[in-house]
């Protein structure tokens, strides 16, 4: 059986990463952070799947700031594989607190890579690139593109990305890196925007909510299908070579894009709800990303499956059926996703 560790196991990406790994047959370990309110959702009821049932699943105090915690996990575990997932993973959030994103994303990464080289734990690591490295530069974004980072997330992703090629090249660790352009899902963040958006939708669509707030509609976009990106991953760590991939669908959409096909999914006029709000703007934006992912096609044979309008149905109609139940949960639930939308308008 193999071992697998998680960083960030707890988000969109390592909670699918998870039932994928658990589907294949793997023992995995998650870490979560000591916060002050439960923040493992996404995966409890893999949890009580998989953990309860026949103990392949685990999840395990330690933070990408504490490089104590890490060295100690994997010098206990040994773990077959590392997913490097975890990080202050939202941009706008990144120009507030430059110095925490930083912290967690690339020093993160560099206390995950040393807690390996020192305990000389032979296993493939993977790290979670970012397409925002690409920053201003032209599309479509390979491999070959060179990087122009444009907020503190993307400058401490390239650091990561840069560092995991630099312990390879120096240690001769198994460490690849997925430069993963935009993929969403009904997991993902509420506060980032395709998910805004698409839970807008659902609460507009009954009464809970009457505007939606909005930045740059003119963004383009390289969006697909998170549980497509997971199986990336896990398809560069079972090559014989390491190496760094490019993940994305080749085709690109504006935010206006987005919009206006999950309001017209939920048969509503966006013109009628979607107000811009300066507050959304970023300092510097990053206008045009569209990855060019032929390598990850002919060495990985990966594809994506779910298109761009798939996508936008796939998760308005997710969060219709959660407010749907929120209805039948009575007063009490309705209260809350009005709260919520206090918090995400």
């Amino acid at each position: 059986m193999k071992k697998a560790l998680i960083t960030g196991c707890t988000g969109q990406d390592g909670s699918y990463l998870t039932e994928f790994l658990l589907d294949k047959g793997y023992q995995v370990h998650g870490l979560k952070r000591r916060a002050s309110s439960f923040n493992t959702d996404r995966v409890d009821h893999i949890f009580r799947d998989f953990h309860e049932v026949d103990n392949r699943f685990f999840l395990h105090y330690a933070d990408l700031t504490d490089g104590s915690s890490l060295a100690s996990l994997l010098h206990d575990l040994e773990p077959d594989e590392i997913y490097n997932l975890g990080a202050q993973s939202h941009v706008k959030v990144s120009f507030d607190i430059p110095e925490f994103t930083a912290e967690v994303v690339a020093c993160g990464t560099l206390r995950l890579l040393e807690a390996l080289r020192l305990n000389g734990v032979k296993c493939h690591f993977y790290q979670a690139s970012s397409s925002e490295m690409f920053g201003s530069a032209p599309p479509p974004q390979s491999e070959e593109t060179a990087f122009h980072p444009r907020s503190p997330y993307a400058c401490a992703k390239l650091f990561g990305h840069n560092i995991t090629v630099n312990y390879r090249e120096s240690y001769g660790i198994h460490a690849s890196s997925g430069i993963l352009f935009n993929h969403e899902s009904p997991r993902r963040g509420e506060t980032f925007v395709t998910r805004k958006v698409t839970r807008a939708v659902a609460r507009i669509k009954y009464g809970v909510q009457q505007k939606l707030f909005l930045g740059n509609l003119d963004a383009r976009r390289d969006w697909g299908y998170a549980p497509d990106y997971v199986r990336a991953m896990w398809l560069m760590l079972q090559q014989e070579k390491p190496d760094d991939y490019v993940i994305g669908t080749a085709e690109s959409h504006t935010v206006r894009e987005f919009v206006e096909l999950a309001f017209a999914t939920a048969d509503l006029d966006w013109h009628k709800y979607v107000e811009i709000d300066p507050r959304y703007f970023r300092p510097a934006e990053v206008d045009y990303l569209c990855a060019d992912a032929s390598k990850a096609r002919k060495v990985l044979d990966w594809e994506p499956t779910v298109t761009f309008t798939e996508l936008v149905r796939i998760m308005v109609e997710a969060d219709i059926k959660e407010l749907e139940a929120c209805f039948k949960g009575g007063a009490a639930a309705l209260q809350l996703a009005a709260a919520a939308e206090g918090r995400h308008s």
